[in-house]
């Protein structure tokens, strides 16, 4: 005999009048996600997101980081005086890592500052959920760099530079998210993460 969630003695998922205990524990323990007795399936409540509306969202997130990856990188390669401005500034990972390398300052001040300001702007954008966006457009921007320079990056400092950048985008957008859209009653608070 297997002790079930309420404490009864009997199999776990005995049958009491069409639901399993399971289901009704699923229903009484959360807050914000039901479980339907008949087929068990889980969804979160609340307003669901149309597909064209995140594909469109996606491509404008998208829109907006490379535009300002290359206004970042032009601004710093005009700071840095560098005679030539690179078009693949937001993909390179080649360059020689090192304090004395200009261009390499130039792609990683660009890299940082770019994955900064497009947190706050995506939080304009999408309004919730920033952290998905920022993961979905880092994940794209790695697939597109690997496809631009023919080569999988595998330069370490160009991923902590990825990753730092990154976190930078999630805590600036969500954090914007959150304190612009507190006063929306749909949005989530910090006690659903």
């Amino acid at each position: 005999m297997l002790w079930s969630l309420d404490g009864a003695r009997g199999p776990l998922f005995h049958r009491i009048s069409g639901t399993s205990r399971l289901a009704s524990f699923c229903i009484k323990a959360s807050s914000f996600i039901s479980c339907k007795a008949t087929n068990h399936e889980m969804a979160f409540k609340g307003k669901a997101v149309d597909s064209k509306t995140v594909l469109f969202n996606l491509l404008l997130c998208l829109l907006i980081f490379y535009s300002l990856f290359y206004m970042i990188g032009s601004v710093c390669f005009g700071a840095f005086r560098l005679d030539q401005f690179d078009g693949l500034i937001p993909f390179d990972f080649k360059t020689e890592p090192a304090e004395s390398n200009s261009k390499y300052l130039v792609n990683l001040l660009s890299l940082e500052l770019t994955y900064f300001c497009s947190g706050i702007l995506f939080a304009a954008v999408v309004r919730r959920r920033v952290w998905d966006y920022a993961l979905t457009v880092t994940l794209l921007h790695v697939v597109i760099t690997s496809l631009v320079m023919l080569e999988f990056p595998t330069v370490w400092q160009w991923w902590l530079a990825l990753g730092s950048g990154l976190f930078l985008m999630i805590c600036n957008g969500q954090l914007i998210a959150y304190f612009t859209c507190q006063s929306e009653q749909s949005y989530a608070t910090f006690s659903y993460y």
